[in-house]
């Protein structure tokens, strides 16, 4: 699988009337178009989605050559090359979302597939979710709720913060991707691999790039992340910060306002402690 952006869709349109793809229906309104060519294990696909970025899928000496030939012409630029692990039976894939970010508590997705599952979801062009939008990113998450068993679980800052003072951060991390897995068994269980990891059949570092159930929990994580971030923001009456680099006039705002800090961030994160009563 390989990933373009900031695709001229003229110019790319010519390329594949010029080398015979075949057009077929979009398959959400998200998708802009879908061409083919091929088949069966020789097959490609080409999804050009609304954000501009062409997702290619199918044979991979086909994507190869396909690739060269598309940065040749300057159609747009490559991001990057997915290629998920071929697995056999169930899976369970966990990963979680908002674990680095001063505002917002914590959630963790898991989501379940087999190998008639894994197909459709490489169709639906699941990725990363780090290089994907945040509208395709809440339109994916729909379509994989849709698709497969799927397992959240979201914690407010208010929640997370309680929970962290009783047992700490990672046994906190570690009950939650738990919780997933068990909800979602029979399964290989595979998680994300973080600091302090305990929990999974398989742990893996940047496991979101090597199978994809964990690429499609990390798509559902970072989906409900940005609705609990929404949810926050209306609650606070100005835009929440995402991440942790940019957020002192955040924290700042939350102190003028008089607000409960362990209702918007969490309390154990460094930059927050000068902005907390002095014990």
């Amino acid at each position: 699988m390989v990933v373009f952006k900031e695709v001229d869709k003229e110019q790319l349109l010519a390329f594949l009337k010029k080398n015979k793809f075949t057009p077929l229906e979009p398959k959400t309104v998200y998708e802009d178009i879908r061409y083919f060519k091929g088949v069966n294990n020789r097959r490609i696909m080409l999804i050009l989605y609304t954000s501009g970025k062409l997702l290619i899928q199918g044979n991979e000496d086909k994507i190869e050559e396909l690739s060269h030939k598309l940065e040749s012409v300057r159609i747009g630029k490559k991001i990057k090359k997915i290629e998920f692990r071929k697995e056999l039976g169930w899976v369970i894939g966990s990963d979680e979302s908002l674990k680095g970010d001063t505002f917002g508590g914590m959630v963790v997705a898991g989501v379940k597939a087999d190998e008639e599952l894994r197909v459709k979801l490489k169709e639906l062009g699941v990725a990363d979710s780090k290089i994907l939008r945040d509208k395709e990113i809440l339109r994916m998450a729909q379509e994989i709720k849709k698709m497969c068993s799927c397992e959240i679980v979201n914690l407010t800052p208010e929640e997370y913060n309680h929970k962290v003072k009783m047992y700490g951060s990672s046994k906190v991390l570690n009950d939650m991707h738990k919780q997933v897995g068990k909800f979602l068994l029979p399964g290989t269980h595979i998680v994300d691999k973080f600091p302090g990891c305990k929990v999974g059949d398989i742990r893996e570092i940047k496991a979101e790039h090597k199978f994809i159930e964990v690429a499609a929990a990390s798509i559902l994580a970072r989906a409900t992340a940005l609705e609990q971030i929404n949810y926050l923001s209306k609650k606070a009456g100005f835009p929440v910060p995402k991440g942790s680099t940019h957020v002192k006039w955040g924290l700042e705002e939350l102190k003028e306002r008089d607000f409960k800090f362990e209702e918007f961030v969490k309390t154990h994160f460094k930059n927050v402690e000068e902005f907390l009563p002095k014990k």
